[in-house]
């Protein structure tokens, strides 16, 4: 029986450190410990796909909290079904003991153990959505205040006029242009049309 841990976090600059912390006090050695940095939405990602290649058949994984899984309350009871069923994995998760397959094998233990998933899973997924509810809310928010969402817009800079009309005449090439003015050629081409400057053929 091999052990393995699974670790995962939604976004690249958030912090994995507690749920490492976790898998070390179980003694689990580091290249057994697999991690994404990704969305819970699906299962879709390399090192959960990474981690299923391996594990066999009476292998132990744990995981920090159900919600470190996945946050899709199907694909949640799908995945946990072809770990244990298919697999024959046993699964521990750390914040939750009733979560763990290798107590309470018979009717009531799986009973259970199934209740107490399907909660977390029905939890996870209602998290999941309130958190995009409230980033959608905020944006919304942000916009009625004026607040401009995305990449910070390019300020042209204060020769551009001078520049463009030197470029409009022909005195300055594209490239030049784009260098002097530090832009991108998409950007400069809008600023171009928003002062109708249009070179002369």
């Amino acid at each position: 029986m091999a052990e393995y841990g699974y670790v995962r976090v939604s976004a690249v600059d958030q912090n994995e450190g507690r749920q490492i912390l976790a898998m070390n006090g179980l003694n689990i050695p580091p290249d057994q410990i697999y991690t994404d940095k990704q969305s819970g939405k699906d299962f879709d990602r390399p090192a959960y796909k990474a981690l299923l290649k391996i594990l066999r058949p009476g292998d132990l994984l744990h995981i920090k909290s159900i919600d470190r899984l996945g946050r899709n309350y199907d694909e949640i009871q799908h995945q946990w079904r072809i770990l244990t069923k298919e697999r024959g994995v046993d699964i521990a998760v750390i914040d939750m003991p009733l979560l763990d397959t290798r107590n309470g094998r018979d009717l009531m233990g799986t009973f259970i153990a199934d209740t107490v998933l399907a909660i977390l899973s029905f939890v996870a997924q209602s998290e999941r959505e309130a958190i995009r509810k409230r980033q959608a809310e905020g944006i919304a928010a942000a916009r009625m205040r004026g607040v401009h969402m995305g990449r910070p817009v390019k300020r042209p800079p204060a020769n551009f006029i001078n520049l463009a009309k030197r470029w409009e005449q022909g005195k300055l090439t594209t490239k030049e242009l784009i260098r002097q003015t530090g832009m991108t050629e998409t950007t400069l081409y809008r600023r171009l049309r928003e002062h109708h400057i249009v070179r002369k053929k």
